[in-house]
């Protein structure tokens, strides 16, 4: 199905709960978001876990549709974290002796240590691509980890600085997006959360290596931000520190996180003549929201942007929620962007 042409249409960011008869759930949190493997959290055997993965991915896309959902990814079952499944399949990474990095808050992360040059060796998401497309009724999107996140997520140990590495990074996903276009995917999405935490370098070069990854790829171009997982943060800032930045990006659409840090919206202006993917859906709240909550949130984006270009998603991914919850929550999403469409159609 192409892309819809209505008025607010709904997406997600890009992650769905995994099953629990798939995923050990104590496991994966202890692990946090991975960046480097973490086997250990699949339920399923080897042998048996890309089977078991494609069915709990048809379960996420009918879960999507049925709830409502214009714009449906593949909930990202396959992988271990939203960045790991990319950066592991690389050349240029040392996987038997991972590298660290340091935590704000003390102690250090697991992370890919780059040894050589950073290269793509053959498809890593086409087929996932593939699969969607087979299985969705709705629009299709799939997600990939923008390569300056990519590169604040690794210990570099070859190359001469961030910049050069980062721009390695941007080739390779670069030539990922290419492929994942070529499979007739309606839209492609960069999750990049870590321009807010390193503004500065992201100033500097990080636009740069996502304008990089994003050559010459046709089509509906997203760019996300988030300040992470409500699982995992739960006091947010009230404001990005690299936002207004990406109003010189050739990203077409920008998905920001606005429900749980309360963002003031008055920040989108600074973002003309970007679409924007507003996050209306509170991950960190369990109560689901009500279909006129989501239009509120949404009718306090159009004091800021016009119709044609808002497009109304959750905060994040939804990968840590219960998936009663987050069903729920979608379905809240699709009745309140309808019930604001049919406001505006009069």
């Amino acid at each position: 199905m192409t892309y819809p042409t209505h008025l607010i249409p709904t997406t997600v960011v890009g992650s769905y709960p995994q099953p629990d008869w798939l995923v050990d759930r104590g496991a994966l949190a202890q692990h946090g978001v991975p960046r480097v493997a973490a086997r250990d959290i699949w339920r399923v055997a080897e042998p048996w876990l890309e089977e078991a993965q494609d069915d709990a991915t048809i379960l996420a896309i009918a879960e999507m549709e049925r709830a409502g959902i214009d714009i449906v990814s593949d909930g990202e079952i396959r992988r271990e974290s939203y960045s790991n499944r990319f950066a592991l399949a690389l050349e240029g990474i040392d996987l038997e002796r991972p590298g660290q990095v340091g935590r704000s808050g003390g102690g250090s992360t697991p992370v890919p240590r780059v040894v050589g040059p950073i290269r793509r060796k053959g498809p890593v998401e086409v087929r996932d691509a593939e699969f969607l497309i087979r299985h969705a009724g709705h629009a299709t999107k799939i997600t990939l980890p923008g390569p300056f996140t990519l590169s604040q997520q690794a210990e570099n140990v070859f190359y001469a600085d961030e910049e050069e590495m980062a721009m390695d990074y941007a080739v390779a996903v670069n030539e990922e997006l290419r492929a994942l276009k070529a499979t007739g995917v309606d839209v492609v999405q960069l999750d990049e959360p870590w321009v807010r935490t390193a503004p500065e370098k992201a100033a500097r070069w990080g636009l740069k290596a996502i304008d990089r990854a994003l050559a010459g790829v046709q089509g509906p171009t997203i760019v996300h931000l988030c300040f992470g997982y409500a699982a995992m943060v739960r006091n947010k800032p009230a404001g990005y520190s690299f936002l207004a930045q990406l109003a010189d990006s050739i990203a077409g659409q920008i998905s920001i996180e606005a429900a749980q840090p309360r963002l003031d919206l008055g920040v989108l202006k600074e973002l003309s003549g970007k679409t924007i993917l507003l996050g209306v859906l509170d991950l960190n709240d369990p109560a689901v929201e009500t279909a006129a909550a989501v239009a509120a949130r949404l009718r306090e984006g159009l004091l800021h942007i016009p119709a044609e270009r808002l497009v109304a998603a959750p905060d994040c991914g939804m990968k840590y929620l219960p998936r009663e919850r987050a069903w729920g929550k979608l379905r809240a999403l699709a009745d309140g962007a309808a019930l604001v469409r049919r406001e505006l159609a009069g």
